[in-house]
């Protein structure tokens, strides 16, 4: 099936086309809208009859005139649009090679994503528009084991039967395993072997059999064994071999998020994608990013530029409620990874190893005293504690000193570095109660503060944060909640303050049961769905619905996800967002809440504190790996960037950054 946003156009004249571009050209100026609707409604073998056709009619050259008559992003884009595919990739690869620097991410995502056929075609056509080798240069611009995997990609030999052997799938997962997690060091050659040369079909299965194995994905694997370009490119490999849809959303989101637009990519991929899998692509984008490409293109770019990329992108999915064929099989085998999945969980804070609490107690004490503060003194010796250890100095402090070490901090330190060495100081309980308390007084409630915390606790954290709650205000949370709160919204924090959420193993029957009657909600009234959807998503266990979740997608042919954003509205929206969020990926749900603290005019420091604080010793570490993946920054840049434009700065910045725990 044809999943292009580009056809042939049904009443096509190759001269009158190139009569039409003249005349657009002629004259003072111009007419852009004459020139983008026109090769825009024209599949890319109608445009070659085209320049033949302008050749014949006026013996010039209609790309050369392109390129005189515009100019910037929206030349290169119609200048992309008129060269054959393999004459464009050829030119994207010269020009990632030439000059003094390399564009890896460019050589990336071409070599790992075309079939055997568009390999061979565009080492041609290298040839043929430079005159020289297109494996020579690579070879000459690259290094070490990326260039080696360059270079495999370059023969275009990946096997392209059908047939697997179960056999032969089990004994390369095996081998995979045994080249890397399983040793010390890598095989890389292995890796390098397998990932390029065997089959689509059969990599998959592949890396299926490897998550059973190694009780993790393979992606999860090279990032774990592999660095720097050679673990970019392989990852692009196996995100090609599981959904070159889904490996070009992520491109694609990349180039436009944050400040700036990475215009050379959002061109080459709309421009090499519009006639193979476009429609695809879309879809894997909303499913991703809840966002259409549509409206990410219209809200990232202008003129004609804007207009040629919106007619190349075809049109929005934002009011679309069901899956194409190929992206609900993406979102189903998601949930599937996401449920088979064991996730290591790393913190960056650890317990010190030569711990005295007393001898700490004394030397923050020297800290506070006298003229001025040593805040570096205090920061060293707070961050380097575990929460346990800190517990252990508070109680020195007392038994020593007759003073109450939080006391004394919030005396001598000042506003958000005030805020977060004492956030670290209080026990986990203390400090989530801290936390709903600030969410809930004022004029004003931050419920998504209220969402975020009572979604991403266990019930023991729960269950201890309401006792921390009550003795420290004399008042339920409960209590609080309900007097702050109201309607359906209410309800779902009040269930999910309970701390009752199940436990029990996941059972298959009752999955398909829960999976059924959230379907079958979809097209009930809108006071029916919260309830049934409040009623499963709040009180069955996490693995659980990871699998109802899954089955969903195939009981209703629809996205969880935007069902919720598309059915529902206000705080029950965001709140059952945040559940479905946190179920598939919590790492990545803290990493999203950390990037909308930073992104924008100013930084939303209670925010950054309270996720930087409750995480360092659970989860940061894999919460900076998903930051990294999603933003294309490290957390630690981010902080510091954020430093430079006076959101956090100082002490209160180095603290954050050693809470961080490093660069990526």
């Amino acid at each position: 099936e044809f999943r292009g946003t580009i056809t042939d156009h049904p009443d096509f004249d190759a001269n009158s086309d190139a009569e039409d571009l003249y005349n657009a050209m002629k004259g003072f100026g111009s007419d852009k809208e004459a020139i983008l609707d026109l090769i825009t409604s024209r599949s890319n073998a109608q445009r070659q009859e085209i320049c033949s056709a302008y050749k014949s009619l006026y013996g010039k050259d209609l790309i050369d005139d392109l390129k005189y008559e515009l100019t910037g992003k929206f030349e290169r884009l119609i200048i992309g649009l008129m060269r054959p595919p393999a004459y464009h990739d050829a030119k994207e690869l010269k020009d990632a090679i030439k000059g003094a620097g390399t564009d890896e991410k460019c050589l990336i995502e071409i070599l790992a994503s075309r079939t055997n056929e568009q390999i061979y075609n565009l080492v041609a056509a290298y040839k043929d528009a430079y005159g020289r080798d297109l494996e020579e240069d690579v070879v000459g611009d690259t290094s070490g084991h990326f260039k080696k995997m360059l270079v495999v990609l370059l023969q275009g030999t990946r096997e392209e039967d059908d047939v697997v052997s179960e056999d032969l799938v089990e004994q390369d997962a095996q081998d995979l395993y045994d080249a890397g997690e399983a040793q010390w060091g890598t095989d890389e050659a292995k890796f390098i072997m397998l990932l390029g040369n065997q089959s689509v079909t059969h990599l998959q299965l592949v890396f299926d059999e490897y998550q059973k194995i190694a009780e993790r994905s393979i992606e999860d694997s090279i990032k774990s064994e592999l660095s720097g370009d050679f673990e970019r490119l392989m990852l692009a490999v196996v995100q090609c071999i599981r959904s070159k849809p889904m490996f070009f959303a992520r491109r694609l989101y990349k180039s436009m998020k944050g400040l700036g637009t990475a215009d050379n990519t959002l061109i080459r991929i709309m421009v090499s994608r519009c006639e193979i899998d476009m429609l695809d692509i879309r879809e894997c984008f909303r499913l991703r990013y809840e966002k259409s490409l549509y409206n990410m293109i219209q809200d990232d770019t202008s003129g004609e530029y804007k207009r040629t990329l919106l007619k190349l992108c075809g049109g929005d999915d934002d009011i679309a409620g069901e899956f194409f064929p190929e992206a609900a099989q993406i979102a189903y085998k998601m949930w599937e990874i996401s449920a088979m999945t064991k996730v290591q969980l790393r913190g960056t804070v650890k317990p010190s190893s030569d711990f005295d609490p007393a001898s700490d107690a004394q030397a923050l004490r020297k800290a506070m005293k006298g003229f001025g503060t040593d805040e570096d003194t205090i920061i060293e010796i707070v961050t380097r504690r575990s929460n346990e250890q800190r517990q252990e100095i508070r109680q020195a402090f007392k038994s020593l000193l007759g003073r109450d070490l939080l006391a004394d901090l919030k005396s001598e330190l000042s506003k958000n570095l005030q805020r977060l060495i004492l956030g670290l100081m209080m026990s986990p309980a203390e400090f989530d109660a801290k936390m709903m308390k600030k969410a809930m007084e004022g004029a004003g409630t931050d419920e998504h503060a209220l969402i975020e915390i009572l979604v991403t606790r266990s019930n023991q954290e729960i269950n201890d944060m309401c006792s921390a709650y009550q003795s420290a205000f004399k008042k339920s949370l409960e209590h609080a909640i309900a007097s702050e709160t109201s309607g359906h919204f209410k309800r779902v924090l009040i269930s999910l303050a309970q701390g009752g959420r199940e436990e029990d193993q996941v059972n298959m029957d009752r999955v398909l049961e829960d999976a059924q009657a959230l379907a079958d909600a979809c097209d009930a009234d809108s006071d029916e769905m919260e309830d049934k959807f409040m009623s499963i998503l709040c009180t069955r266990s996490f693995p659980h619905l990871r699998r109802v979740f899954q089955e969903f997608v195939r009981c209703s042919n629809k996205d969880i996800e935007q069902i919720i954003k598309k059915e529902m509205s206000g705080d029950f929206k965001n709140a059952m967002f945040a559940i479905v969020r946190s179920v598939k990926n919590q790492p990545s749900y803290f990493a999203d809440r950390l990037y909308k603290a930073m992104k924008g005019l100013g930084t939303d420091d209670r925010a950054l504190i309270r996720i930087m604080v409750s995480r360092s010793e659970i989860d940061l570490f894999n919460i900076r790996k998903e930051f990294k993946e999603t933003q294309d920054a490290t957390l630690h840049e981010f902080i510091q960037v954020e430093a430079l434009v006076g959101d956090t700065s100082g002490d209160y910045r180095k603290t954050l950054l050693i809470l961080c725990g490093g660069e990526d």
